[in-house]
C-alpha cells in the first residue's frame, strides 16, 4: 500500500507520448529548462486538487482516487487523498509520516527509494528535476503541452519505475499532469486542477 501510495502519488503534477509527441530539438529542450529553473525559483508553496488513476492488469476497472497536494519549500510535502478512502503521506525532515485512516506509523526515508522520488517531486516546483542525477531526461512537444520524461539510472529504482513523465501545459511553468508506468506494466496518472501558488499553507497540512 505503501508503495502505491508514494509511487502514485509521485509522488510531488494525459497519456503516453502518442504519435503527436515529437522530441524537442537541443535549443528548444534547453531553452524549456531555463524557463521553468528561473520562474519555479519564485514558488514557496504549492496546493492542488488532483484526480489519480491507476490502472492495474489484474483488475477490469481502473482504481480512481481524489485528494489535495501541498508542499512547502524546501522538502515538506503532503498528499491526502480523500475519497474513496482517507489516506495521507507526508514527506518531512527525511522521513515518511503515514495516517492510515487512523492508523499512524513512520519510516525512515533516508537511503530509500521513497527518499528519490519525493526529491523529484519536490525537484518540480523548484526546476532542479531536471539536474537529478537518479535519472535521464528527454524532453518533447505538442500542441498542449511540453514534456519531461524521466528513466532511472539506477538498477534498485527500475525494478519499481519504468518512466516518469511531467506534464507542462504550453506557457506554464508548474506540473498539470504526471504518468508513471511502473516496472510491472502498471501506470499511474494523477491531473491537478485549482493549483494555488504561494498562498499560506497551515502548519497542520504537515502533520498526521
Amino acid at each position: 500500500m505503501i508503495k502505491n501510495i508514494a509511487f502514485g502519488a509521485f509522488l510531488l503534477i494525459s497519456g503516453f507520448i502518442s504519435a503527436q509527441m515529437t522530441a524537442m530539438s537541443g535549443a528548444e529542450a534547453k531553452a524549456f529548462v531555463t524557463k521553468v529553473s528561473s520562474e519555479t525559483q519564485e514558488i514557496k508553496t504549492l496546493q492542488s486538487d488532483f484526480t489519480q488513476t491507476k490502472k492495474m492488469d489484474f483488475l477490469d476497472k481502473n482504481i480512481v482516487t481524489y485528494g489535495k497536494m501541498s508542499l512547502k519549500s524546501p522538502n515538506m510535502l503532503s498528499w491526502r487523498y480523500t475519497k474513496p478512502y482517507q489516506y495521507s503521506i507526508v514527506f518531512k525532515d527525511s522521513k515518511i509520516f503515514i495516517n492510515d485512516q487512523g492508523k499512524k506509523s513512520s519510516v525512515d526515508a533516508k537511503s530509500k527509494t521513497f527518499e528519490k522520488i519525493n526529491k523529484l517531486i519536490v525537484g518540480s516546483s523548484n526546476g532542479k528535476m531536471f539536474s537529478d542525477p537518479e535519472f535521464t531526461v528527454s524532453y518533447y512537444k505538442n500542441g498542449n503541452f511540453n514534456v519531461a520524461k524521466f528513466i532511472p539510472k539506477s538498477a534498485q529504482l527500475l525494478k519499481y519505475i519504468k518512466q516518469i513523465e511531467l506534464h507542462f501545459p504550453k506557457n506554464q511553468s508548474t506540473v498539470s499532469q504526471v504518468n508513471m508506468t511502473e516496472a510491472s506494466g502498471d501506470t499511474t496518472n494523477i491531473v491537478f486542477k485549482n493549483t494555488k501558488i504561494n498562498a499560506a499553507i497551515a502548519a497542520s497540512e504537515f502533520s498526521l
